[in-house]
């Protein structure tokens, strides 16, 4: 998907324009590295009609507006007039305070900015500093980024198959919900359409999806040939669906149908699509789905869903669980992805692994108030290189704050059972998105 980021320099010609001159260029080095194809006007833009004119000739998905000397509100408000996409303000540091001449009066630009941008009910972000500060770079970066996934959203298709089990409301989700909030395409299908066209394989038409699995799952000859053939097919089903119908995140219902209806867990299929970067949660948890594709789009790996099932307070660590739907990228590196049976029904393939290591990671939430608003969870910390902790997929996390805290307070504030854990710190990001969308966000 195309994606457009524009830096839009703007300011007066009545301050120190030697100066603003050197910000200038080296705003558009600064901004190359972080995006090599950035637009970017030849000139500073010091008066509305050269604003204008550069603004004619683009269509940015986010905007930088930098002050490169103090502009009044007329031009951020021409440029919220003619597009509505994410807006970062960027004020300058001032080259020298030496208690002669005021050379930028970037900082009161923005807020000049930020003033109509409010009046004008626009949400934006901010940063503050030259553009050679690793930590300015690190905030672009991250807005980029998150600009990015904000766009991606708006041409996601996210499949809900079947319902919520009863008691696993949290998950459900309503298609002008999901549009509305997030621009998300909610799609939803029964579970026993997929069940049935899995029915209707032959041996021989899943074989190269077994052939797949096979170079992934391990110990597959020890679970019974009729589920191994039975999953290959189901594989087969999820994975044509989505390629036919554009799906690109899954929330599939898992129990008790699988077993019941078709004798063989969806479980081992989830783990195949996760790593075939189509974020699949289960227990029909659509804004689960959504969390784990908000996640991957960040980190650029598959990530881990599952339940806060235990807790080490001297160790301060919080252990995250699931049945076994972990895409097999994520299994440790002695053990890799081994097949085994579901730890209630004993049937399998299912997947069992504990995860990989990763200094930083982040664990995550989209979900909702009482109230039925949205906000974000986001919680940092680090992967510790743990063995599996029960019968299925699980992955330990060293919180950055407290374990203990972190826990009461998201029982106590009525989080959902299901979280996302994200391979990196993309907590800035969370933080961006939540901003771009007018959701709150709780770092814990």
């Amino acid at each position: 998907m195309k994606f457009e980021c524009v830096y839009i320099p703007i300011g007066v010609g009545t301050f120190h324009l030697e100066s603003a001159q050197k910000e200038y260029e080296s705003s558009v080095s600064a901004l190359k590295e972080i995006q090599a194809d950035i637009k970017y006007p030849e000139e500073m833009l010091l008066t509305i009609d050269k604003l204008e004119a550069f603004l004619g000739t683009v269509s940015p998905d986010l905007v930088i507006v930098q002050n490169v000397t103090f502009a009044n509100g007329a031009y951020i408000s021409e440029i919220a007039r003619r597009f509505d996409c994410p807006v970062l303000l960027w004020a300058l540091r001032e080259p020298a305070v030496d208690g002669g001449r005021l050379r930028l009066n970037s900082l009161t630009g923005a807020f000049s900015a930020g003033n109509a941008l409010s009046a004008l009910g626009r949400r934006y972000g901010y940063v503050f500093g030259s553009p050679n500060e690793k930590a300015v770079k690190s905030k672009i970066n991250s807005y980029i980024s998150t600009a990015r996934l904000k766009k991606s959203m708006k041409g996601l298709k996210l499949l809900q198959i079947g319902h919520t089990p009863q008691g696993f409301g949290f998950g459900r989700a309503g298609d002008s919900e999901m549009l509305k909030n997030f621009g998300v395409t909610l799609d939803s299908i029964e579970a026993r359409e997929l069940i049935d066209r899995a029915k209707g394989y032959t041996d021989a038409d899943a074989a190269d999806y077994l052939e797949k699995a096979r170079g992934c799952i391990k110990c597959l000859s020890d679970i019974p040939e009729k589920n191994v053939s039975d999953f290959a097919k189901l594989y087969k089903a999820y994975y044509e669906y989505c390629a036919e119908n554009g799906v690109g995140a899954i929330a599939s219902r898992c129990w008790p149908d699988f077993f019941t209806s078709y004798g063989t867990p969806v479980c081992a299929v989830l783990a195949m699509l996760n790593d075939m970067n189509i974020p699949s949660a289960c227990e029909a948890d659509a804004y689960g789905a959504l969390s784990m594709y908000a996640a991957q789009f960040l980190t650029g790996s598959p990530a881990f869903f599952g339940d806060p099932v235990s807790m080490d307070e001297a160790e301060n660590t919080v252990t995250f669980w699931h049945c076994g739907t972990a895409a097999c990228s994520l299994a440790r590196r002695d053990t890799g992805a081994v097949a085994g049976v579901h730890c209630n029904r004993k049937i399998g393939p299912t997947l069992e692994f504990g995860c990989k290591p990763c200094e930083k990671a982040t664990v995550l939430r989209i979900g909702k108030k009482p109230d039925g608003a949205f906000r974000i969870f986001v919680c940092t910390g680090e992967i510790l290189d743990k063995p599996k902790q029960f019968t299925g997929t699980s992955l330990v996390v060293k919180t950055s704050a407290p374990c203990a805290e972190i826990i009461s307070k998201a029982v106590i504030g009525g989080w959902e059972p299901h979280f996302a854990v994200g391979y990196g710190d993309i907590s800035g990001e969370l933080e961006a998105l939540g901003a771009m969308f007018g959701i709150e966000v709780e770092r814990f």
